[in-house]
């Protein structure tokens, strides 16, 4: 992976692309006025990160480019300190201080709602398996300015870890999360969900195995949760209780834990 500026190399921006580069390994080239493609060309490597001054993007030659933002995750954070609830929240009991491991980071909204609910106290570690979608996880958190501070600290609070979420899961003694969450891709995308699409291009499309589903079990104390289509047979094969709201297309599977 490449990553490069935008068309503005200003010196924080320039910096910011040097210290993702360092951190991630990819190759930072300069822009100049060179186009993406020439860039991706002259490189030989397809996938660009361009760092902005307002924001990061991801490009792969060929389709659509990906850009980080919370989506609906900023809407359910404002309902959220507004005092209302949240389905997933509900589904995982989360609490003020919890440890939560999102399995399937993706572009982070769920676990900016996790942040949000765990507080300064908690603690949100999100693992994504797709490289590029993962520095452009780590950049976005790092730098996405929503206008609302509360929000936007929870976001710097979010640690990411690039690997599969089975691999970091074995590494993990017993019991040392509360919840352990995942949102693998649906196995029928929706067809009003085309915001998503771009994230289809990079992110895994494996759905989520027993043995992952077994070793987050061992890992968390509180609960698991998936996160699927409502009628989803995902949840009767991995053996979940469902948890859904009506009007919804959604629903979230629980495995509790603290019950058993």
């Amino acid at each position: 992976m490449l990553i490069t500026t935008g068309d503005r190399e200003t010196p924080a921006v320039l910096e910011r692309a040097q210290n993702l580069a360092a951190l991630t390994g990819a190759t930072r080239v300069p822009r100049g006025r060179t186009s993406l493609a020439k860039l991706a060309e002259r490189y030989g490597d397809g996938d660009i990160l361009v760092v902005m001054e307002q924001g990061v993007r991801l490009h792969r030659a060929g389709q659509e480019p990906l850009t980080f933002h919370p989506s609906m995750g900023f809407v359910r954070a404002k309902r959220l300190l507004k005092g209302e609830s949240d389905a997933m929240l509900e589904a995982a009991r989360a609490a003020p201080g919890d440890f939560v491991i999102d399995g399937t980071a993706g572009l982070g909204s769920d676990a900016s709602v996790f942040a949000v609910a765990a507080g300064p106290g908690g603690r949100v570690l999100a693992l994504e398996d797709s490289f590029p979608l993962w520095a452009l996880l780590q950049e976005g958190l790092k730098h996405y300015v929503s206008g609302l501070p509360e929000f936007d600290a929870a976001l710097r609070r979010i640690e990411t870890v690039h690997g599969n979420h089975l691999e970091v899961l074995r590494g993990m003694p017993d019991k040392s999360a509360d919840i352990v969450y995942f949102d693998p891709m649906f196995r029928h995308p929706l067809e009003d969900s085309s915001s998503i699409s771009p994230l289809r291009t990079f992110a895994n499309a494996g759905s989520l195995s027993a043995e992952a589903l077994r070793e987050a079990c061992r890992v968390a104390r509180k609960t698991v949760v998936m996160k699927e289509q409502k009628g989803s047979g995902e949840f009767a094969r991995l053996g979940f209780e469902t948890s859904a709201r009506a009007h919804t297309k959604i629903a979230y599977g629980v495995i509790a834990l603290d019950h058993k």
